[in-house]
């Protein structure tokens, strides 16, 4: 980003703090939460604000604010792309550059379970909350739920998504819940299992949270332990399902690959994708995107 453009944001930052709100009123609102294809297709950028700040092999490769903005920049303006996801931060730039009329604009809630901390799983709500997303105009809110069946910080966990959950839909107003079952491997580290009866239990878990199920939607991982894995896990629910992006993956391809199989499922209404799309080993972030979007 340029020198100029970045003191721009820092000045109206000092100075004139209300243009944020200011700029969210004025925002064009999408005509629906589909885009042109049917289905819809999100931007991820909320991982900073968990610590997770790792592309590939950069362990830093989401620190600079700058070029982390050029990038969603490039990537909101492609053809197909009708949302992005992120922390109010994140948001609140992407408002001031007016990158944000007439997307979906999901807020990102819970980020409390900062990764490799010990308290991961106790995924305290530290970003939006339903009344803020509201106030912004904002038409999602996402959360993320792992469950581990060793740590009792997930009980707590379960119940404050739950009641996310109702304080959205009180709002009229979609609640995108990621869960995952989650296990602590022999270093300590939170690992989540990606297998197909796993996932299959993280999303009848999740479906059920809250007062009613009338505006939550899945945000799930793809997962490859057998060829009809993906069938199976959809199956699970009736509840509308997005695909997630995860680690940048060393075959970007096979990555494509996946996600065109499962996006026939009909349940299955679009992508939600960060890393994987704003960091490609390539470098070419207008490509990647272009071709995730050819998938829809």
């Amino acid at each position: 980003m340029s020198a100029d453009r970045l003191r721009t944001i820092v000045d109206t930052r000092i100075h004139r703090p209300s243009a944020i709100a200011e700029a969210a009123a004025r925002r064009r609102r999408p005509d629906g939460l589909l885009g042109p294809t049917g289905k819809l297709m999100v931007i991820a950028a909320d991982h900073p604000a968990r610590g997770a700040l790792r592309a590939g092999p950069d362990a830093l490769a989401m620190a600079d604010r700058g070029e982390l903005l050029d990038r969603l920049v490039v990537a909101l303006e492609r053809p197909g792309v009708n949302g992005v996801l992120a922390t109010a931060d994140v948001l609140e730039d992407l408002l001031l550059l007016g990158a944000l009329d007439g997307k979906v604009v999901v807020g990102s809630m819970n980020r409390g379970g900062l990764a490799g901390t010990v308290f991961e799983v106790d995924d305290r709500f530290t970003g939006y909350d339903a009344a803020g997303i509201a106030a912004m105009g904002f038409e999602m809110g996402k959360m993320l739920l792992r469950i581990d069946p060793d740590d009792p910080a997930t009980a707590p966990a379960l119940e404050a998504c739950a009641r996310a959950v109702d304080s959205l839909a009180v709002r009229h107003t979609i609640a995108l819940v990621e869960p995952f079952i989650s296990h602590r491997d022999a270093t300590g580290r939170l690992r989540n299992d990606l297998s197909t009866e796993a996932v299959i239990r993280s999303v009848t878990v999740a479906a059920g949270l809250g007062n009613t199920s009338a505006y939550t939607w899945l945000k799930l991982p793809v997962v490859d332990d057998d060829p009809a894995g993906m069938e199976r896990v959809l199956a699970a629910s009736t509840l509308p399902a997005v695909l997630l992006g995860g680690e940048v993956p060393e075959d970007p391809d096979a990555a494509f690959r996946q996600w065109e199989k499962v996006l026939r499922l009909p349940t299955a209404l679009g992508l939600v994708v960060g890393r994987t799309l704003l960091y490609p080993p390539d470098g070419d972030v207008a490509a990647a995107v272009d071709t995730a979007v050819s998938l829809l």
